[in-house]
């Protein structure tokens, strides 16, 4: 027992939990570093030819790699087959990164339908065998099509991912001392931003990101997979689960006394009591009953629209093709200014593990997305100028980080806290799946779309994501309430009188932290 709140099996269990999150991670990140080695395999799959491309070079370098458009017409039936086998390119390649997005979205509503079902721990042994076999799928990519497999592979994985987004939340959450629900819930967000720094780093060139191991780094999760499995053979089941899902109370007190490191859980037990019995005198709420309930839909939208503002505010665009961002914004290493956002990333998300308690929701969401929308306005700009300013390339730099730092401290994290907190436990559960795959559904788009906006607009992209931002800014000061220690009758209260603004007297909000956004 290492402390009298936090004991090695609790400690155990967190860190097995969280192998999901850091995979989940790995999998955003790991497409990035090794894009230009992986496409050069996908021309050489393809079979096009060596006269065409460096045409296909080009142009795909004007289409998914650089931020400018294409400056030349096709001469003749040979550089038009060119462009076009190009064309093929970017849309394999734009499939490949959205892919993992599409599989996430889908499983994002099977999440908790799972944990119920098989308990907390199966249900994370079942997803892992997603994740084992997305990760040999791409682990053999360079033996066969390589973009087929990659696609299959990445569908696959997200499959994984969107069931874990939401299973390691819940099983972290249900096993945490109430004391410490909170702060042990944000490390599922902790180690998501942990595994994609971690693959930028296996991602470079001299260590995985190579043209000999580029196959190994995409299936280097099903080492992963396996330890994981391994260890959650050895972890207890959730106690919630146990009593009020499968009513085995001893069961739950001896899950329990493992995870307390002693043997009186009366406290823990009569707590659980009285969940069950809130939560047998509450209705569960359909997802139809939440668009069609008068007083559901009004917080359901301004929740859809909080996490439409995560992924619409360009954030992904960065995290999917950062070393190309870096590499046209005139940075000789750009790889290794990629690492540097996911550095900067892990230490912001962390940084509002402490803010997040003290300055409020909705002003740090509206500090970040105002802050975001300033960084991406210079990252154009820089852009724009580069080639009349070359020390331009350390503005645009300089932005990125500042605007992933943004990020970080507001709309990141914070739209799982606020959909969790506009709903009670009845609504709660469907609230949270339409708003996971609200949020997979905009990632998705993002990364599909991303390449071809960056064709259109060129060096003017992240203008385009300034004005989105300012968008979503003003809705957030006239749409979106204060939650921070409210009651549920207050926060329902603000959403029927239309208001934003914070009343007077508030009441110490109960069943919340980083743990209730399951």
């Amino acid at each position: 027992c290492l402390t009298p709140q936090v004991t090695s099996t609790l400690v155990f269990a967190v860190f097995t939990a969280a192998l999901g999150s850091f995979q989940f991670g790995y999998d955003i990140g790991v497409i990035n570093a090794p894009q230009q080695v992986i496409i050069s395999h996908y021309r050489q799959t393809l079979g096009i030819p060596l006269d065409d491309r460096q045409a296909v070079n080009n142009y795909v370098a004007n289409s998914t790699e650089g931020l400018h458009l294409p400056t030349s017409e096709p001469a003749d039936g040979a550089e038009e087959d060119a462009v076009a086998s190009a064309s093929l390119i970017t849309m394999l390649w734009s499939l490949s990164v959205s892919s993992f997005a599409v599989g996430g979205m889908i499983a994002s509503f099977f999440g908790g339908f799972l944990g119920d079902k098989f308990g907390r721990v199966k249900a994370m042994l079942i997803a892992n065998s997603l994740s084992f076999v997305g990760a040999l799928l791409m682990g053999f990519s360079k033996l066969g099509p390589s973009h087929i497999l990659i696609i299959a592979g990445r569908s696959i994985s997200g499959l994984y991912c969107g069931l874990i987004s939401g299973l390691v939340p819940m099983y972290i959450g249900e096993i945490a001392p109430v004391s410490l629900r909170g702060a042990l819930g944000t490390l599922h967000q902790l180690a998501v931003v942990t595994g994609i720094l971690v693959s930028q780093i296996v991602g470079l060139d001299f260590i995985l990101g190579n043209h000999e191991l580029w196959h190994v780094l995409l299936g280097l999760s099903a080492v992963r997979a396996v330890l994981q499995s391994l260890l959650l053979f050895f972890c207890p089941e959730s106690p919630r689960y146990l009593y009020i899902k499968l009513d085995e109370e001893v069961k739950a007190k001896n899950s329990l006394k493992r995870l307390r490191g002693f043997d009186d859980v009366t406290k823990d037990i009569n707590e659980m009591r009285k969940e069950r019995e809130e939560t047998a005198s509450e209705q569960k709420v359909s997802i139809k009953q939440l668009f069609t309930n008068s007083s559901y839909r009004k917080p359901l939208w301004v929740g859809l629209m909080l996490h439409a503002a995560q992924q619409f505010s360009g954030i992904n665009g960065i995290f999917y093709y950062s070393t190309s961002i870096f590499q046209e914004a005139g940075i000789s290493q750009p790889v290794y200014a990629t690492i540097g956002v996911g550095a900067v990333n892990t230490v912001f998300t962390a940084a509002s593990v402490f803010l997040v308690e003290k300055a409020g929701r909705r002003s740090l969401f509206l500090a970040g997305l105002g802050g975001m929308c300033v960084c991406a306005v210079f990252m154009s700009l820089g852009l724009v100028l580069l080639e009349k300013f070359p020390w331009m390339s350390y503005v645009s730099m300089v932005a990125i980080f500042l605007f992933v730092s943004f990020f970080e401290i507001g709309p990141g994290p914070i739209p799982w806290f606020m959909v969790a907190e506009f709903f009670s436990q009845g609504p709660r559960p469907a609230a949270l799946a339409i708003a996971a795959f609200s949020n997979w559904f905009c990632n998705c788009l993002v990364a599909l779309c991303f390449p071809y906006l960056v064709n259109l607009c060129g060096p003017y992209i992240f203008f385009f994501f300034a004005g989105v931002v300012l968008g979503f800014t003003l809705y957030t000061f006239f749409k979106v309430p204060e939650t921070k220690g409210k009651s549920f009758e207050e926060i329902a209260a603000e959403f029927q009188s239309g208001s934003a603004k914070r009343p007077k007297a508030t009441v110490e909000m109960k069943f919340l932290g980083a743990s209730e956004t399951v």
